[in-house]
C-alpha cells in the first residue's frame, strides 16, 4: 500500500530479476547471432570439400576409396530422384588402421560430403569411444546408446575402437553391456537409416571380430577403408604444418633431423604417427624455450624459429614403451595374449618390442614356483574344490 515501506528484500529480489532478464536477452542475442552467421556462411560444396580432402598430407589409398564411396551415394540418390531403379548400398563404413592416421579427420569431411551431395540433412560429427556408450548398469546402456546416436541423427556418429564393445574385459566371456549397446545401435541404426551414417574405426584384426559379432553389423558395414602409416617425408610435412598452426617455423635443418627421429621409430602396431609428430613438437616446443631462457629480450625471429638441437633423440627406448604401453592397454582390454597378437596382426610388432617383451612375460610367469602355503609348505586347494563354507 502507499506509504508502507516495501518488504525486506524486495528491491534487491527486483534487481536479481532484472539482471537475470538482461542475461538472457543477452545470451538469445548471442544464439540469434551465431544461428543467423550459419546461415549466411554458404555451404561447401563438393568440389571444395574434395579439395580439402586432396590437402590432407598422405593418406592416398583413403582418399581414392572415400571418392569412390561419395561417387556411388551421388549417382544412387540421383537415380532415386529419376524414378530409377536403385541398388542397396551402404552408407555405413569401417575404417582401420594405426592411431594418429587421419581417421577422425576424414570423418568429419565424409559428414559434411554426405550432406553435399544431399544424404544427410546437418553434416555433422559425434565422436565416441565405448565410455560413451556403456553406463554403469545392466538395462542402462541402451537409454545412453539411444541418446548418443540421436544427437548424430543428421550427421555422422564416429566410434573409435569399436571393438571394444565386444571384447570381453575380463576374458571370462562376452560383454553383456557391449553387447547391449551393440544391439541397440543396430535397431537405432534401422530407425533412422535415411539421415544417420555411423561410422566404426579401429584396428584390422579386432574391427574383423566386431563386425562379424552380429549380423545386423555385418550387413551394414560392408565397406571397409584402410588408413596406411604415414612415410617419413609424410610425418616431416605434419610437423611443418603443426609448427606453422602453432606459429613456429622450423629451419630445414630442424625439419631434416625429424626425417631422421621418424625413420628410426620402429612401424607397429603401437607407432602413433601424427599423434608421435604432435608429442615431438611439444617437446621441442619446451626444448626451445629452454633455450630462450637466459635472453631477456629475444626477437620475433627467435621467438619463432625452432632449430635442430631443440629437437632431442627420444632414443630407442620410447618407440619401445609406446609399444610396451599398447600391449598392455589392448591387454587389458581384451583380457588374454591372443587378442592382443590379433589387434597387432595387421602390422607384425617388432621382433625387439612387442613379440620379446610378450614373449619374456610369458617366459617368466611359466618359471614362477608355484604358489605354497607359505607355512606348511603344501599347495592351497583348488579353486573348485570344496570349502567347509561350500560344504557346511
Amino acid at each position: 500500500m502507499p506509504g508502507q515501506p516495501a518488504a525486506p528484500g524486495a528491491a534487491p529480489a527486483v534487481a536479481a530479476g532484472a539482471e537475470g532478464a538482461v542475461q538472457a536477452a543477452a545470451e538469445q542475442a548471442a544464439t540469434d547471432s551465431e544461428a543467423a552467421q550459419a546461415e549466411a556462411e554458404p555451404e561447401p560444396t563438393v568440389e571444395e570439400l574434395f579439395a580439402k580432402l586432396d590437402d590432407l598430407v598422405g593418406l592416398d589409398r583413403a582418399k581414392r576409396e572415400v571418392r569412390r564411396q561419395v561417387e556411388l551415394l551421388r549417382v544412387e540418390r540421383l537415380r532415386a530422384e529419376a524414378g530409377l531403379t536403385k541398388p542397396t548400398l551402404t552408407r555405413h563404413l569401417v575404417f582401420i588402421g594405426n592411431p594418429g592416421t587421419g581417421k577422425t579427420t576424414v570423418a568429419r569431411l565424409v559428414s559434411q560430403l554426405y550432406k553435399a551431395i544431399g544424404l544427410l540433412t546437418k553434416g555433422h560429427l559425434v565422436e565416441v569411444d565405448r565410455s560413451e556408450l556403456v553406463a554403469g548398469y545392466l538395462g542402462q546402456t541402451a537409454q545412453k546408446t539411444s541418446e548418443v546416436v540421436a544427437s548424430a541423427v543428421g550427421g555422422v556418429l564416429f566410434i573409435d575402437e569399436a571393438y571394444a564393445l565386444t571384447q570381453s574385459t575380463t576374458g571370462s566371456g562376452p560383454d553383456s553391456y557391449g553387447q547391449e549397446a551393440v544391439n541397440t545401435l543396430v535397431k537405432d541404426m534401422e530407425d533412422h537409416r535415411a539421415d544417420l551414417v555411423v561410422i566404426v574405426a579401429g584396428y584390422p584384426g579386432p574391427m574383423a571380430e566386431f563386425i562379424g559379432a552380429n549380423p545386423g553389423l555385418e550387413s551394414r558395414f560392408s565397406t571397409t577403408i584402410q588408413f596406411e602409416d604415414y612415410t617419413d617425408p609424410e610425418l616431416r610435412d605434419i610437423f611443418a604444418l603443426m609448427a606453422k598452426g602453432a606459429d613456429f617455423e622450423p629451419t630445414p635443418e630442424a625439419l631434416d633431423r625429424v626425417a631422421e627421429i621418424t625413420a628410426a621409430q620402429p612401424r607397429h602396431a603401437g607407432f602413433g604417427n601424427a599423434r608421435f609428430v604432435r608429442n615431438l613438437l611439444d617437446d621441442a616446443i619446451a626444448h626451445h624455450a629452454w633455450r630462450l631462457k637466459d635472453i631477456e629480450t629475444p626477437t620475433i625471429d627467435e621467438l619463432r624459429l625452432l632449430l635442430p638441437e631443440d629437437l632431442a633423440d627420444p632414443g630407442p627406448g620410447t618407440a619401445a614403451r609406446h609399444a610396451q604401453a599398447q600391449a598392455a592397454q589392448l591387454g587389458a582390454r581384451f583380457g588374454d595374449a591372443r587378442a592382443v597378437l590379433d589387434a597387432l596382426a595387421a602390422e607384425p610388432p617388432d621382433p625387439g618390442l612387442l613379440a620379446t617383451d610378450l614373449l619374456e612375460n610369458l617366459d617368466a610367469e611359466r618359471d614362477e614356483p608355484e604358489n605354497v602355503d607359505a607355512e606348511n609348505h603344501e599347495p592351497p586347494p583348488h579353486d573348485d574344490a570344496p570349502t567347509e563354507e561350500g560344504t557346511a
